[in-house]
């Protein structure tokens, strides 16, 4: 046997192995993410404002042993993170956005785990007196009289409600180019404090509102309409998007939906401000 041919033999060997290798790494590569213990939860600065967020995330690394970065941003915002897999599971709360993402190829299930209601609160006085309305007729009677409403104007699930309810009380769009309508750009906690200081209106989650609003001088007006449901989803993203945790994922969403989680959600806040913060979805 010539020394070439031994060579080759050796050399046709070797290059199978690397092939191999090269085909695990690739493998292990695409994995890695699913198997990884740390994963990316995108969710609304409403779970963030509360407290609630970081109750749930300590208990679910407690109970699973996954660590958990926390990215809080409006439901937009939070969406067009999903798009790009910029996240590996979202936590979200504007249903016909949802609904679109998931139609649109980006979200491979919605589960919802948790709701409690928006309200619309405004300066004790109640200059365009709304209390005891319906929400349509109470903007419209904000408009009508031209008293003065804060909108947070920053794509969140909160302004997505708030353009749906402007089209319920007969509006074609937001009364953006009103003198007395002013859009902050920024998140609930902090639209609050310029309603507050302008003696203005607004709509809130009833959760933010009551973790932030002690002795703010506003009230709730409006309440516990069906038209002001929010209900909060899970939404895991499509499996075929890559460098996502898709197993931590589902671990957060199957810890949300338990029965310990939507007792804890429920019970969340309630010794502090007399009533939950949120309640589960059953």
């Amino acid at each position: 046997m010539s020394l070439v041919f031994v060579f080759l033999r050796k050399r046709g060997c070797i290059d199978k192995i690397l092939y191999a290798l090269i085909f695990l790494s690739l493998v292990w590569l695409t994995s890695c993410s699913d198997n990884s213990r740390s994963m990316l939860l995108v969710t609304t600065t409403s779970t963030e404002n509360t407290g609630l967020i970081d109750a749930l995330v300590y208990r679910f690394e407690e109970e699973t042993d996954y660590m958990v970065k926390v990215v809080a941003v409006g439901t937009g915002a939070a969406l067009r993170m999903g798009e790009r897999g910029d996240g590996d599971v979202l936590l979200v709360h504007s249903p016909s956005a949802e609904i679109n993402f998931i139609n649109n190829g980006f979200g491979a299930s919605r589960t919802q785990v948790m709701k409690n209601w928006f309200v619309i609160v405004g300066p004790a006085a109640d200059p365009a007196k709304i209390k005891g309305l319906t929400v349509d007729e109470g903007l419209k009677a904000i408009a009508t009289a031209g008293s003065m409403f804060v909108s947070r104007g920053d794509d969140s699930g909160t302004h997505k409600k708030e353009m749906d309810l402007w089209k319920i009380a007969g509006f074609d769009s937001t009364p953006s180019r009103q003198d007395w309508y002013t859009a902050t750009g920024q998140g609930m906690s902090a639209t609050l404090t310029v309603a507050r200081q302008t003696q203005a209106y607004t709509l809130t989650d009833k959760g933010t509102w009551l973790a932030t609003s002690t002795d703010s001088g506003q009230v709730v007006l409006i309440d516990q309409e069906d038209e002001l449901l929010n209900v909060y989803s899970v939404i895991l993203l499509n499996l075929a998007t890559e460098n996502i945790n898709h197993k931590g994922a589902r671990a957060f969403r199957d810890f949300m939906i338990s029965i310990e989680t939507q007792n804890m959600i429920e019970m969340f806040g309630r010794d502090q401000y007399g009533e939950s913060l949120f309640y589960g979805i059953n």
